[in-house]
């Protein structure tokens, strides 16, 4: 007996039945995500209201001394030592990230042969590869001692800066720059690439007025992901640093960003429930909503530049 025709194969109700299963799964991985991401928010969000509860909250984003770990005669509140320390680890970073990336972007994407692109874009994924904590001890037993005390020109540098931790950081976000913009730039169609070469232009034409504009919001969204793991880093700051906060623009000073503060406090002996141990959730809180800003911005400045090819 022969089956209806116009009925589905067997077949095709099996492909049906594997797309509808693997539709469901990807549509509980990114349900984890934003049930993680709100989980997260939320396990801050309770211990930073009981901070609140006890420190106000003018002289936390006003006051330029942080001490909470002091005798509660000593404590002082003021998170700007924090948030300047990260601002200048992560501006010194992003100095050595973005330029040095886009760079190697550019080269991998529009100049080098398969043999040499072969070799570097190993090399570059075995950087990104390294242990942020042996890059800490590089920080601190070469790029420190051997660069920045003998070259930077304003006052004496000690044992830790700014500038060591933040030379190093840049390094270690080097290669994801390197490679979200390389993947933005290849990205780009190749027919654009050849036109302009038709045309007359030169490859460094092609590349700073065809391929950077069509890549644009690529490279944006690889700029924004550098800032948010610049300002999350912790080992590195943590060993380059210090963990002396200090209210200044000297990057050549030890410094502590919000991020080794909470490795810091976090291995320290915090009775839980004491206001030193709340002020972990308060900067981690604090931090959370940074990165949070920096993503959203992100998002639309890659829809707003962001190029559509058929």
């Amino acid at each position: 007996m022969v089956g209806d025709p116009l009925l589905p194969s067997p077949h095709l109700r099996r492909r049906r039945r594997v797309e509808r299963v693997v539709r469901r799964g990807l549509a509980l991985t990114a349900s984890i995500s934003v049930v993680v991401t709100v989980a997260i928010a939320l396990s801050l969000l309770r211990p930073a209201i009981d901070f609140f509860r006890e420190i106000p909250i003018g002289e936390f984003f006003t006051g330029t001394e942080w001490s909470p770990l002091f005798s509660p005669s000593q404590r002082q509140f003021g998170v700007w030592p924090l948030l300047t320390g990260t601002l200048l680890v992560m501006g010194i970073a992003i100095l050595v990230a973005v330029p040095f990336g886009l760079g190697a972007a550019v080269y991998l994407s529009q100049y080098a042969s398969p043999r040499v692109r072969g070799i570097i874009k190993p090399v570059l994924e075995i950087l990104a590869g390294i242990p942020t904590v042996v890059l800490g001890f590089f920080a601190l037993y070469f790029v420190n001692p051997e660069i920045v005390q003998r070259f930077w020109p304003v006052g004496r540098v000690g044992t830790f800066s700014a500038l060591a931790a933040g030379l190093v950081i840049g390094i270690a976000i080097l290669p994801t720059m390197a490679s979200l913009a390389e993947d933005a730039m290849t990205a780009v169609p190749v027919s654009l690439r050849d036109g302009a070469i038709a045309l007359g232009a030169t490859r460094r034409e092609v590349s700073t007025k065809v391929i950077f504009p069509a890549a644009l919001s690529g490279i944006v969204a690889a700029i924004v992901l550098a800032l948010s793991r610049a300002i999350g880093e912790t080992t590195i700051a943590l060993m380059a640093a210090g963990s002396n906060p200090r209210f200044t623009a000297d990057p050549g000073q030890g410094v502590q960003t919000m991020a080794s503060f909470i490795g810091f406090a976090g291995i320290g002996d915090q009775p839980t429930g004491s206001t030193g141990y709340k002020t972990i959730f308060a900067v981690g809180t604090l931090l959370f909503l940074i990165t949070f800003f920096l993503n959203m911005l992100s998002v639309r400045i890659v829809r707003r530049f962001r190029e559509a090819y058929e």
